[in-house]
């Protein structure tokens, strides 16, 4: 195997890596979301865990943030919820710093 063979080989495993990271990251953040949504919407906690659910899954719709934040946006407008679209993307981005977190200390 030539250096070139290696040098591949390890940034194919780092890519795999970092996506495996990814997914796992915004799966936790989602649900994270999702309990939040859920203790704002007033639910229990059963149903808190099957929205949280819910907002995991609605994530397979399309690529990206936008169906998940669609989701919740949805539903706190149903329910007359007063958050902000900014505040919603804000907890977004919060959330995903906390999952990564998260993940990372649950490698060690």
């Amino acid at each position: 195997m030539t250096t070139f063979d290696r040098r591949k080989d390890a940034y194919e495993s780092k890519f795999a890596h970092d996506e495996e990271l990814k997914f796992k990251s915004e799966a936790r953040r989602n649900k994270l979301l999702g309990m939040w949504a859920a203790e704002k919407l007033g639910f229990a906690e059963e149903k808190a865990t099957e929205y949280a659910g819910a907002v995991v899954a609605s994530d397979f719709d399309e690529p990206g943030d936008e169906d998940v934040f669609r989701k919740v946006r949805a539903d706190f407008d149903a329910a007359e919820i007063a958050v902000s679209d900014q505040e919603l993307r804000e907890k977004m981005v919060l959330l995903m710093g906390e999952a990564v977190q998260q993940i990372e200390a649950a490698k060690k």
